[in-house]
């Protein structure tokens, strides 16, 4: 495998393809409301009043891929209640296709309480016993739908509980037998599980079976037992499996680093002023993924990939800027932009 670093900041991203539908990603998993406090650096129990957000990673990738004008579906169950509704429309709003959506008269629509800590830590408490997300059937899935996906993306917290888990591994086989890349993001939120353990285990059981993997730093760290997520040999043999195409670790404003079975680098990340790191995990997913459903050929072509990992940094750059993570996703003119204000500095 060859090394490589980014040789600066001189790619072009006004040619992009445009909005196909043979391009379709289709998303599986949570979407849920997130509660931010209204002022920053507070814990939990210290803060006086909240705000709603949309949330749900998967969601938020569906999302993004639409703003950038790629074709975004979202598949995954919510309540018969106000919030699900609302929480619809805003994927409706956002031209996502929620024809695999589902609503629950029997449970609600998930609720996480989110904040950032003066320590920079963010501290999450979650309201699901059980939600309607982890209610989703398989019976209730939306074939067609999956049979279309050029890429399909899920998370792990779709594999806590059932019937969720079933309804989610029956989706995989669908997409994967209907020749789609599988894309995971672990995207791991331990107090959702029973126990550190049963989260690596679960984490991992669904492992060897995808394409595209995205990881943090910490996620390595976890899912290794403790092994030093910077080293490459780490990543290598611990993680990377021979059916992976591409794993990727981001390292949030530093970048990220990318592992193909011909080749390994990063890609320096993109400096800007922070002021929520919700859902930029997420923008970058969705980044990657709408250059990846109209140009498969980056698995193999190492330029093309760097060119596609510089645009998706840019876009978890941009969602940093602004508070909540569906709200701050960026359009492709906002990224065209971003770059051609970059180039001029």
């Amino acid at each position: 495998m060859a090394n490589s670093t980014l040789s600066g900041n001189s790619i072009d991203l006004s040619k992009e393809d445009g909005k196909e539908t043979s391009s379709l990603v289709v998303s599986f998993g949570e979407l849920l409301i997130d509660f931010v406090p209204t002022e920053a650096g507070v814990s939990l129990a210290e803060a006086s009043a909240f705000k709603k957000a949309p949330g749900g990673a998967p969601a938020n990738v569906a999302v993004g891929i639409s703003r950038l004008g790629g074709s975004g579906a979202f598949i995954g169950k919510v309540g018969a209640d106000e919030f699900g509704y609302m929480l619809a429309d805003i994927l409706k709003q956002n031209n996502v296709d929620t024809s695999g959506m589902r609503f629950d008269s029997n449970a609600r629509t998930a609720l996480a309480f989110v904040t950032l800590r003066s320590d920079g830590e963010r501290e999450f408490l979650f309201f699901r016993n059980p939600s309607a997300d982890m209610l989703l059937h398989e019976s209730e899935l939306d074939i067609d739908l999956i049979k279309q996906a050029r890429i399909f993306h899920y998370g792990s917290i779709s594999l806590i509980e059932e019937p969720c888990k079933s309804a989610h591994l029956a989706a995989l086989n669908f997409a994967k037998n209907s020749g789609a890349i599988l894309s995971y993001d672990p995207n791991l939120r331990l107090a959702l599980w029973p126990s550190a353990e049963a989260a690596r285990k679960g984490i991992m059981s669904i492992w060897d079976q995808a394409d595209v993997i995205k990881i943090s730093e910490d996620e390595i760290t976890f899912l290794t037992g403790g092994d030093d997520p910077y080293d490459d040999n780490v990543v290598l043999k611990k993680l990377f499996h021979p059916n992976l195409k591409l794993l990727i670790v981001t390292e949030g404003s530093e970048g990220c680093r990318y592992y193909t079975k011909e080749f390994r680098g990063r890609v320096a990340g993109v400096k800007v002023k922070p002021v929520d790191t919700t859902g930029a995990g997420d923008a970058f997913v969705s980044g990657l993924l709408y250059s990846m459903a109209s140009d498969q050929s980056i698995f193999q072509d190492e330029k093309r990939l760097r060119k596609a990992l510089y645009f998706a940094n840019v876009c978890g750059a941009i969602t940093v800027t602004e508070r909540g993570a569906i709200p701050a996703l960026p359009s492709k003119e906002d990224v065209l932009q971003f770059l051609l204000e970059a180039a001029a500095i």
